[in-house]
């Protein structure tokens, strides 16, 4: 049976060009991550397909060519930017003698990487576990330990038969104890509603100053970093509007194209602070090149997750580094529907505040319209 080979931090990159729109920012954003990985780019490989190989993903021609240079770099690891079939990895690492991952891979290790809280840690683990099960190639003997001792294993098993069943066993725990998590927070969540407190939640693609903005406007000190995925656990506090009136905001996971479908799934929980929330301060990295496709990548995930329903207040952040004014836009209805800042220096923050106040003063308005007090 097929030994997966050992893994590295020195990594060739590979991507090919199906002639599909944001090429060039895609294989930008996977040397980002690579880079916040913590692997060390070697070199990288580029090609143009009309279509992915069944067998290899990239031709016979251009895995050679990738061969020789993982040779002579010296590299234990190469690292497509796509999403790679369990037949087609397998296939690579034979032809080419060392550890392939797909970029679906790449960011579940990041993830395991910034987990940093006992949920935020199943739930990546939970994670991985979905979508390694369909890549088990005896990988899976460190799952020994959980076997309980002896009489797991049935007579004439197959190693991979007791990996994928131990696998499975996992996968149920993981999930009874997050659901059981999930339980308390939807308990924490029904208090805070009898309190009438406006529920606010931060979401943007990854890096672009979600958690800065959430220290600025709440004096917390959460992590926040210029790498990808810099936070992971949702970061929950109190703060005030200059009534008086008080909010809950929270500091979310970033998103992020083709964020792992598996990934998701295992932080529904977590995504939940933002599908409840009453309103969403979408963070936006206004010097990026790319930002128009990123709000669409951000809305999309949204989407998939049941938020996009909720009113949304555009901030484009990092205007110190785009040439940007501080101001605020209206839309037809008369709200604060965009605001240009920089979390960073605190420039225009109290266009943020005040979006926050007067969604405050409507939300109060509406309940008071729909609970008259009688007469």
């Amino acid at each position: 049976m097929f030994e997966r080979p050992g893994n590295g931090t020195r990594a060739v990159l590979a991507s090919l060009d199906f002639g599909e729109a944001g090429y060039a920012e895609s294989l930008e954003e996977l040397k980002q991550l690579a880079a916040s990985a913590g692997v060390t780019t070697a070199a990288t490989v580029e090609g143009r397909r009309v279509r992915p190989d069944p067998a290899l993903f990239a031709g016979s021609g251009k895995v050679e060519e990738i061969a020789r240079i993982v040779a002579a770099t010296g590299s234990g690891l190469v690292i497509f930017n796509h999403d790679l079939f369990p037949a087609q990895e397998r296939n690579l690492e034979r032809r080419l003698d060392c550890r392939v991952v797909d970029r679906t891979s790449l960011i579940l290790d990041i993830f395991a990487q910034r987990a940093r809280s006992h949920e935020g840690k199943m739930q990546v683990e939970l994670a991985q576990l979905e979508h390694l099960a369909t890549r088990l190639v005896r990988g899976w003997t460190h799952l020994e330990r959980q076997k309980g001792g002896i009489g797991l294993r049935g007579p004439g098993e197959a190693q991979l038969e007791t990996d994928r069943r131990l696998l499975a066993k996992r996968v149920k725990v993981l999930r009874d104890k997050l659901t059981r998590l999930k339980s308390q927070r939807d308990v924490q969540r029904r208090a805070r509603s009898r309190a009438e407190l406006l529920s606010v939640s931060l979401v943007g693609y990854t890096n672009a100053g979600k958690s800065t903005l959430f220290n600025r406007m709440t004096r917390a000190d959460v992590y926040a970093a210029d790498q990808l995925f810099a936070t992971l656990d949702t970061t929950t506090r109190r703060m005030y509007s200059a009534n008086g009136s008080a909010i809950v905001l929270s500091d979310t996971v970033g998103f992020i194209r083709h964020l792992p479908h598996t990934l998701i799934a295992a932080f529904r929980a977590t995504f939940e602070e933002t599908v409840r929330a009453d309103l969403l301060l979408h963070v936006v990295d206004a010097s990026s090149a790319m930002r128009e496709v990123q709000i669409t990548e951000v809305n999309k995930v949204l989407a998939e997750i049941g938020a996009d329903r909720i009113p949304q207040v555009l901030v484009f952040n990092k205007i110190d580094l785009a040439g940007f004014a501080p101001r605020f836009e209206r839309d037809e209805c008369g709200r604060i529907a965009r605001v240009w800042i920089s979390a960073g220096s605190g420039t225009g923050l109290e266009s943020v505040r005040l979006a926050l106040e007067e969604h405050v003063a409507a939300t109060i308005s509406d309940g008071a319209r729909r609970s008259p007090v009688a007469a």
